[in-house]
């Protein structure tokens, strides 16, 4: 077992704290309400009695997370689909998984399900600390394997937080202790275009002991992409995309609360995830061989490629595409009947933002979010370049 001692403020729970911090919450009154509402069979105390059994992180997860996200994707999608787990190998060298974002809690958290489902460990899981909202968020994330990766601070303090989040990450894959979740980067993905961001790369290296080939080669990255016929949030991002156009966007007091809420309630069609082959040390060789910022833009590059490629299309995609650029280039993958449920969708969800925001403009920017994933595939299938890559 390492000694994990030097990393209490960003670590998850032990098993012993997660079970004291379980029992905080099964005292709570709202847990009732959230009991009804994901086990609508049980008695209303049936959650409250769940967490009381708890012995370890482990049973949290499979008693009452694996149960809870099946309820979600049985209740709010059509389908949902996986593949690539062959490339995680047989779980016992740990990795790490950097995955494009798109929504706050059920990326990860549909990952755990996978892997569970597979028998393989579930991973810890980076989460800004932003989400930790008051004591009750903060006894359930960090009962379930949660990182907390710490924003809004100085310079310097990013600094010394990057570097130990940095040690902390490589620490636990090197010595298989467990695996980690990492979105490629920092908040979601709200424009659609799936972009691995270089200062997460440079974080991850800051930890390292060797060279720059064997300290990317020990993190065994595996690129993940998870993609969602109806977009989760997607008005609440077009939102915030129009209206940063004027001026800094500054959140509400309970505004990532409220995305977590819309994401887990809201209709999201079909679901996939794909598991990429890890990063070969090949790869990894010939980014070795660059200067300073280029190795990094090709490590990058390596990991773009494997998430756009890992993007499962939909309908929905070919749509918007097709709408914003006013022809029909890939009708051959919808209907009339699709485009105009489609179009009602959308307008239905541009009628729940503030009337005074430009209808056309909050429209193209909703569109866009659905279209730019056609955008990077073809810009990776033509050229061989992505948007934002150089």
């Amino acid at each position: 077992m390492i000694d994990l001692s030097e990393f209490e403020s960003i670590c998850p729970y032990t098993d012993e704290e997660a079970v004291k911090a379980l029992n905080i919450v099964a005292e709570n009154p709202v847990l009732t309400e959230v009991s009804q509402y994901f086990f609508p069979t049980k008695s209303p105390d049936y959650l409250q009695k769940t967490l009381k059994r708890v012995k370890s992180i482990d049973d949290f997860q499979i008693m009452v997370m694996s149960k809870v996200i099946e309820w979600v994707l049985a209740h709010t999608a059509r389908t949902f689909s996986y593949d690539g787990i062959a490339n995680l190998g047989d779980g016992k060298r740990k990795f790490l998984a950097m995955s494009n974002h798109r929504d706050i809690i059920l990326d990860p958290a549909i990952t755990q399900l996978v892997l569970f489902r597979n028998g393989i460990p579930m991973t810890e899981i980076a989460v800004g600390d932003n989400l930790i909202t008051n004591k009750f968020i903060e006894y359930l994330i960090r009962s379930n394997r949660m990182i907390k990766v710490v924003r809004g601070i100085s310079a310097k303090e990013l600094y010394l937080s990057s570097q130990l989040l940095s040690k902390y990450i490589r620490l636990n894959i090197t010595e298989q202790q467990s695996s980690i979740w990492l979105a490629q980067r920092q908040g979601r993905t709200k424009d659609g275009l799936d972009m691995t961001e270089q200062g997460l790369l440079k974080m991850l290296d800051m930890s390292g002991t060797s060279d720059f080939r064997q300290n990317f080669e020990e993190l065994n990255i595996i690129p993940l992409s998870i993609s969602y016929e109806l977009e989760p949030c997607d008005i609440l991002k077009a939102r915030e995309l129009l209206i940063s156009r004027k001026t800094k966007y500054v959140k509400g007091p309970t505004e990532d609360l409220n995305s977590i809420l819309t994401g887990i309630k809201q209709q999201k069609g079909n679901i996939h995830l794909n598991i990429g082959k890890p990063l070969t040390p090949e790869e990894i060789a010939v980014a070795s061989l660059c200067d300073k910022n280029d190795r990094y833009q090709l490590i990058r590059h390596a990991v773009d490629i494997r998430v756009i490629e890992g993007y499962k299309l939909w309908k929905t995609n070919y749509i918007a595409y097709d709408i914003v650029n006013h022809g029909f280039k890939y009708s051959e993958h919808y209907t009339k009947e699709d485009t105009d449920k489609f179009v009602e969708y959308m307008e239905h969800q541009l009628d729940t933002v503030e009337k005074d925001l430009c209808r056309a403009d909050l429209r193209d920017i909703f569109l866009r979010i659905y279209a730019n994933p056609i955008v990077s595939k073809e810009m990776l299938r033509e050229q061989n370049t992505l948007p934002g890559w150089k």
